[in-house]
């Protein structure tokens, strides 16, 4: 498909530069079949039926943009995706001043030798020492926010805690889940409360996610590749839901990549542990994800794509224009949609 088919107008006073307050205080777009809604994410136990599952992404952010330099050359790098113990394939600034086998100092006891460029323009960085590498970003990395907030201010102490759902327990990933920063411990109870289950799995968010697409057509659009991780108990659990009738809803485009990855032609979720870089276009045959809570997206995204799959492009076109009007924010740190397809 022509990518220019999934572009639209998006007024710059849209993007969300912070989370509002209490979370799940956020504004949330139900577009249910071809009925919308306006809500809010608190409302969720009233808009989802008892035996129905959620399921959340628990990777947690680390500390993965990086200032260092080569000589005199100043040298940023966001790093991508862990490839070893002390091995990080990272985008670079200024990576024309960098060649195979420079070091790059980061500061604070951090430094690594760069090689392996590659296609997408990434380097590889082996971090020097013996010292883990989660301890060297503690110190000489900062929050990795997204280049559409970072372009308008720098990231600080809030964004350390705002940028971390409430589900972030395992290390790996460079952007947050975001559809899941809406939810607090108190929604999750009164979600469980009305019989909602909830689940999680792991897959490390890399910063591709937020490449711009290139291509001109979808088919020659090449997916960026990300970790995940699904149990066996856990999918069990999935299946269990589903075989007794209930939606199983992803929180997250994460999610859903995940669980469509993991799941047979049947749609019963298989345990899964590896990289996906699953590419959903419209004309996907949805498998397991019976819907998506997910934040408003950029024009031209894998993303806006992925939920055009899903609901169908003219219906989210009609419903990112409604958002528009309608003053939601966008992007990460802004408001919510729970995509409900007929």
């Amino acid at each position: 498909m022509r990518v220019e088919l999934f572009d639209f107008e998006l007024p710059p006073e849209r993007i969300a530069l912070r989370p509002v307050v209490p979370r799940d205080s956020a504004r949330l777009l139900l577009v249910d079949g071809e009925r919308m809604a306006d809500h809010h994410v608190r409302d969720l136990p009233s808009l989802l039926r008892p035996g129905d599952m959620l399921v959340f992404n628990d990777t947690r952010v680390i500390p993965a943009q990086l200032e260092g330099r080569r000589g005199d050359a100043r040298i940023g790098a966001t790093l991508h995706k862990r490839e070893g113990p002390r091995e990080w394939r990272a985008f670079v600034r200024n990576a024309r001043r960098v060649r195979d086998g420079d070091r790059i100092d980061f500061g604070h006891g951090a430094a690594a030798i760069a090689s392996d460029r590659s296609e997408d323009g990434s380097l590889l960085l082996c971090f020097e020492g013996d010292e883990p590498v989660e301890l060297l970003l503690e110190r000489a990395g900062r929050m990795p926010l997204p280049p559409y907030i970072a372009g308008k201010r720098a990231a600080d102490e809030r964004d350390a805690s705002d940028y971390q759902t409430m589900f972030a327990r395992e290390k790996g990933a460079v952007a947050a889940p975001t559809a899941a920063l809406h939810f607090t411990p108190g929604l999750l109870a009164a979600l469980q409360g009305d019989g909602i289950a909830s689940e999680t799995l792991t897959l490390h968010v890399g910063a591709g996610t937020f490449l711009p697409v290139k291509a001109e057509d979808t088919d020659e659009h090449r997916m960026h590749a990300e970790w995940g991780r699904i149990n066996a108990p856990a999918a069990a659990r999935i299946n269990a839901a589903r075989a007794s009738g209930g939606r199983v809803i992803a929180v997250g485009t994460t999610v859903l990549r995940l669980l469509e990855s993991a799941a047979d032609e049947a749609g019963d979720v298989q345990a899964f542990e590896g990289d996906t870089s699953i590419f959903i276009t419209p004309g996907y045959r949805f498998r397991t994800v019976s819907g998506l809570l997910t934040n408003f997206h950029l024009p031209r995204s894998t993303l806006f794509m992925l939920v055009s799959a899903l609901m169908g492009r003219e219906r989210m076109q009609a419903a990112y224009s409604h958002a528009i009007a309608s003053g939601y924010r966008f992007y990460s740190y802004g408001d919510a949609s729970l995509l409900l397809p007929a």
